[in-house]
């Protein structure tokens, strides 16, 4: 959970600017989305592979 404690002479706007940049640094929204569901492993290495990938085939086709 994440603690935002108002400051001396602060306004609320600046508090909640604060809180959302907190949010998201700590990525909650991603974490939130990331555990709604379950990916298996060889799902996840599959998805690494593609991605490294199609990486890959852009490096290529940008320095040719």
């Amino acid at each position: 959970m994440l603690i935002i404690k108002k400051k001396k002479d602060e306004s609320i706007e600046r508090m909640l600017r604060r809180y959302k940049r907190k949010h998201k640094d700590a990525k909650v929204k991603d974490e939130a989305i990331k555990r709604k569901h379950f990916m298996k492993p060889s799902e996840k290495r599959r998805g690494e592979i593609l991605k490294a990938r199609y990486k890959n085939k852009k490096f290529l086709d940008y320095e040719s």
